[in-house]
């Protein structure tokens, strides 16, 4: 089994609903590189996968920037308070997500991390997210979008 480490992201409270923190998990490699192993929910800008390079802080490891991306991007899909993921409307309009290959990491049952892996269709996925959003099922936003260099 591969060691699992946390690492601390700093966040602007102002931006990212008041959290200061978030620790997302990771596998070590070597120079201070680690692979990053979920999805974020407050962090901008790394997605699964991502390898990021972090320094000893305090008790733990501090993010210190993105050595290499993974080819993933995040998405947070945020529902209303009288819907959960069990209902009937957000399983109509997740199943084609996820049939395109999209996974979900669940907070709180209306709080979630969308991981879109790099052989999806990210364009057919962007728009099954805004007709979810557009039918008021869900809101959503991009937390890091994988631009392929050309």
């Amino acid at each position: 089994m591969t060691e699992k480490v946390k690492i601390r992201f700093k966040l602007n409270p102002e931006d990212e609903q008041g959290y200061e923190v978030e620790n997302l998990w990771a596998e070590p490699l070597e120079d201070h590189n680690f692979r990053i192993l979920n999805s974020p929910f407050f962090v901008f800008d790394v997605s699964f996968d991502d390898i990021v390079k972090a320094v000893a802080h305090d008790s733990g490891l501090q993010y210190a920037g993105i050595a290499r991306r993974g080819g993933h991007s995040t998405y947070r899909i945020f529902l209303p308070s009288e819907r959960t993921i069990e209902d009937s409307s957000f399983q109509e309009h997740w199943k084609p997500i996820s049939d395109q290959g999209a996974t979900m990491e669940n907070a709180n049952d209306r709080f979630i991390a969308v991981d879109v892996p790099p052989d999806a269709d990210i364009s057919a996925i962007y728009h099954l997210l805004q007709e979810g959003e557009n039918a008021a099922v869900w809101s959503f936003e991009e937390g890091h979008y994988f631009r392929q260099s050309t």
